[in-house]
């Protein structure tokens, strides 16, 4: 794509319009069931699935594969594969797996090549950015001690028993202080939990990545809004985590958002405060407008969030309405904080990549697109705890979202080199002026030119 000017992308938003195709990458269809229903993950993977040409099977690259005897083998669990079967998963399978050992054992599994292109623009090239920079970080992993990831553990079980304890607190207590300071803590406490334990939901099975739960949301839905989703294709129409917000939230520049676009901050003031609970309700509610839905996707883990009200029932002695009110205020407040720092965490900003926006490359390296995508946090950065709570690390966690936090900040010198090598984008700035920025995207309404994500 080579366009000069915002007056040849208005042309091309035009024609993306005609043609329901992406903006930047005009060569891919537009997402199926992108502006439909209640733009849920199950709807993003049944879309997902009727554009990828996996035929029922496993894509990767151009090749299918039949995974349905792998499954309880995976050593990252069951659950990605039965989340992504009918999908192509060349970019899940690109990030989550480092040991080139695994692409010798998917060839057991070919079934036959593919009989469409793939609808990504992503490419992983053997001596692209990507790929040379994950040979560089496998080889740094061997020198990094394993217990490096206990100031991980840390950190989310300090959360844990802090929500617990402080929840059931501003139940029990009875001076009017205490109350305000227990209810506080706890909110923070269950916002950042949730937060830490999204570092468990990129790897395999274990009891932390269950905390996330506690919010009345679902990590299974999160794993694919987020981790499929948002991580694998950020910023593109393909990404979850953008669509879903709309037609409330416009992140994306187009010239078509509507007048409350000014409202936007004031909106989001409004509405993050109940997310928490409209997540619980709108999955609740496909039990009714999707047959099977419940045989299909619910677990047991779907009833976690509702243990935190009973522990503080039980652990404070108050009555069911007094636990039911405090409860709900921690739920809000501490939904209100998780969405404030997600949404303001790294990707809304006017020289960050949206869809729309001019690309020097219609079939760009993913990781080189990974970091177009992304702007880190120098404050953040400097500290474990507010990495584990801010998410931070970011870029580096978006190119290897399967390697614990603790570990991530060891592999900067050789993620800088190859960014000097390839001259990758990755970028520093502060949380005010990511701030700032994702309020402008709400407001933007023409692409932006190269020269200006400088």
């Amino acid at each position: 794509m080579a366009p000069k000017d915002a007056d040849y992308l208005e042309v091309a938003y035009q024609r993306a319009a005609e043609k329901k195709t992406h903006v930047s990458f005009p060569q891919l269809k537009y997402p199926s069931l992108r502006d439909e229903g209640l733009r849920d993950p199950v709807q993003w993977l049944a879309g997902k699935a009727m554009d990828d040409g996996a035929e029922g099977l496993w894509r990767i690259h151009d090749g299918l594969y039949d995974l349905n005897e792998f499954m309880h083998r995976h050593p990252g669990g069951v659950e990605w594969l039965e989340l992504t079967k009918g999908t192509d998963i060349t970019e899940a399978f690109e990030s989550h797996h480092i040991n080139p050992v695994v692409e010798k054992m998917l060839t057991k599994f070919f079934i036959r090549n593919a009989k469409t292109p793939r609808n990504s623009p992503f490419t992983f090239k053997e001596d692209g950015f990507y790929r040379t920079l994950k040979r560089a970080v496998r080889k740094e992993l061997e020198r990094i001690p394993k217990e490096t990831s206990n100031r991980t553990y840390m950190i989310i079980d300090g959360l844990f028993v802090t929500c617990l304890v402080t929840s059931a607190l501003a139940c029990w207590a009875t001076n009017y202080w205490v109350v305000m300071a227990s209810y506080l803590t706890a909110s923070f406490a269950l916002a950042w939990m949730t937060v830490a334990a999204h570092n468990f939901i990129h790897m395999k099975p274990s009891w932390r990545m269950y905390l996330f739960n506690f919010s009345l949301w679902s990590y299974r839905d999160f794993r694919v809004s987020h981790a499929l989703s948002h991580h694998l294709y950020p910023n593109t129409l393909m990404d979850l985590e953008v669509s879903g917000f709309e037609p409330i939230i416009f992140w994306n520049p187009r010239n078509d958002k509507p007048f409350y676009k000014y409202l936007s901050l004031w909106i989001e003031l409004a509405l993050f405060p109940f997310l928490f609970i409209l997540n619980f309700i709108k999955r609740f509610s496909l039990n009714f407008i999707r047959k099977g839905f419940f045989t299909e996707h619910y677990r047991w883990h779907d009833g976690v969030g509702l243990l935190l009200p009973l522990w503080m029932y039980l652990a404070s002695g108050s009555t069911f309405y007094d636990v039911f009110i405090m409860w709900l205020w921690i739920n809000c407040t501490g939904s209100f904080i998780f969405f404030s720092i997600g949404s303001n965490a790294a990707h809304h900003h006017p020289k960050i990549f949206k869809d729309g926006d001019e690309v020097n490359d219609v079939t760009p390296d993913w990781g080189m697109h990974e970091l177009e995508a992304v702007m880190d946090r120098t404050e953040i950065n400097n500290s474990h705890f507010w990495v584990m709570t801010f998410f931070g690390h970011h870029a580096l966690h978006h190119l290897f979202p399967t390697v614990d936090h603790a570990v991530l900040e060891h592999l900067y010198p050789v993620f800088l080199e190859q960014c000097e090598k390839f001259r990758a984008n990755f970028r520093l700035t502060n949380q005010v002026d990511l701030f700032i920025g994702q309020i402008k995207m709400t407001l933007k309404t023409k692409p932006t030119l190269l020269a200006e994500r400088d």
